[in-house]
This record gives structure tokens, sequence and C-alpha cells, in this order.
């Protein structure tokens, strides 16, 4: 499915009445802390609907969100290509959590926490609520958007495509062993035409939303992969917004002609791309 839609949407933000929580606009850098860039997202009202609950992740910040939902994503603040992203669940009176292929499972919180403190090697993570994925042949998947700086001026929606997890973790990324579909290949089975017609419309709403406020925030910002969740009442939930997508997931699909149109709006500021994808896998 191709889609190039350039949509006009108004920002709603909410102000936190803290003093000094206005954001500080950055000319020189581009944002590429996950938390930095929820911060920034949740204050827009539309964008926080779909945006899944994310703290900082503490001792009881943990504890509390596992609670409250059970199962819960905990991934660095800064990071790429699914390293470091562990799945914590709470079953009964045990803790389990995975990492890569690898999972754990103890008695107490107490031991569960002590082990994840030791993957984190002192370094910023975020725990966020568990959006449980829909499957495509039994694999769980999420929808990678591109979002550019049009040529003609603006933005807008390039692409899109289905990544689905190796059958042994938890991420989708291709470099964790995913396998990239058509999003059609992966929707189809939970909705009709009309209906994938109506979710695409939105996850372009929503990313186009994101891209003109983080771009005011950091002005630098000409492209973004974002990454939805999609859950059993086809609701999007933004996962992540990576500011240096990946593109050559997209040369793996059958339809290239989103392809060119990403790579072509890219030449006009300036992008090149690295197309030979050398760990993600076509979907069968």
């Amino acid at each position: 499915m191709t889609r190039s839609r350039k949509i006009s949407t108004g920002l709603r933000v909410r102000s936190s009445g803290r003093k000094g929580s206005k954001i500080v606009k950055s000319k020189s850098r581009i944002i590429g802390d996950k938390w930095s860039k929820t911060i920034a997202m949740r204050k827009d009202l539309t964008l926080n609907k779909h945006i899944p609950r994310t703290k900082l992740a503490t001792k009881d910040s943990l504890r509390s969100m596992l609670t409250q939902y059970r199962m819960v994503y905990v991934k660095p603040s800064r990071g790429s290509q699914g390293r470091g992203v562990m799945r914590m669940e709470k079953l009964g009176a045990k803790y389990t959590y995975q990492l890569g292929s690898k999972k754990s499972t103890f008695t107490t919180y107490a031991a569960a926490y002590r082990s994840i403190h030791k993957e984190m090697k002192g370094k910023r993570y975020l725990v966020q609520k568990g959006i449980r994925l829909l499957k495509h042949k039994g694999r769980r998947f999420d929808i990678r958007l591109m979002v550019q700086r049009a040529p003609q001026g603006g933005w807008a929606a390039t692409g899109t495509l289905g990544r689905a997890a190796h059958p042994g973790k938890i991420v989708t990324n291709g470099s964790q062993g995913g396998s990239i579909y058509s999003t059609v290949q992966v929707l189809k089975s939970h909705a009709g035409p009309a209906g994938r017609r109506k979710l695409l419309k939105s996850m372009d709403r929503l990313g186009l939303r994101t891209a003109r406020l983080l771009r005011g925030v950091s002005p630098g910002i000409k492209e973004l992969g974002l990454d939805f969740a999609i859950d059993a009442k086809l609701k999007p939930w933004i996962l992540e917004v990576n500011t240096v997508p990946a593109v050559c997931p997209f040369s793996l699909l059958a339809d290239q002609s989103m392809l060119r149109r990403i790579v072509r709006y890219g030449k006009a500021y300036g992008k090149t791309y690295q197309l030979k994808c050398t760990k993600a896998k076509r979907g069968k």
C-alpha cells in the first residue's frame, strides 16, 4: 500500500503548570533521548492518548507499574535496534523478564529487580506499560511509519511496513531477527479494507503531529520513524520515535514505490541511505 498524504493539524499543548517546565528549543542537535521525546510529546493532548504510560525506571516505579499492568517493557532511554529492551511480567506470585532470547524467573520482586538492575549497567532506563501486540503467523508485530520533510514544504507520511518479531524474541527489529512484511499482510487478518484505511489514516495523523511538535523543539529534525503497536481494539500506540530511522527494511518489500519516494524526499534535504539489509529478513 503506497501513501503520501500531507495533513494539516493544529497542536493543542497542555501546560504542566510547573515552573521551569517549558521545552527549550535546540538548534544544534536532534533529540535522541527517549525520555526527552516522551516528555515533549505527552504535553500534546492528542498524542498523549496514544502514548503508553511511561516513567523513569526505578525500583518503586517498576514495582507500581507491574502491579497495575502486569506486563511492562523496560528499555534504555538511549539506544537503538532493540538492544537492551526487556519485557517483564508479574505472573501470580512470580516475576519474569526476558532480554533477547533469555528468560529469567524469580519468586520475589527484590530478586527480580536486583537482576534487572544489573542489566541496566548504570544507564537510564524507562518503564513503559506493555501493549499486547497483534500477531501475524503467530509472531508479534508492530508497524513502522516513515514521516519526512516534503520537497515542496511541510511534512508527508511516505511509507509504512510491518515488522514481525523473531519467534523467540520480544522486539521486532530486523537487527534482532525480525521479518519485514507489507502493512496489508500483517493487518488483513485483523481488519478489513475499510478498517485498515482508517487505522493507517490515524497513524499518519499521529506521525505528522509528532513531527511538527518535535521539530518545534529540535528544528534540525527532517525525518522520523515511528513504531506503532496495534492493540486488539485496533488502537495505535506510539511505542517509540526514531530520529535516525533505518530505511533499508523498505527495500525488502515487493512494492518498491515507497522506497523510491523515501529516497527522493531524503535526497531533497541532503540525506543518503544504506539500503542493503544485512539482518532483517523478508517475510514469507
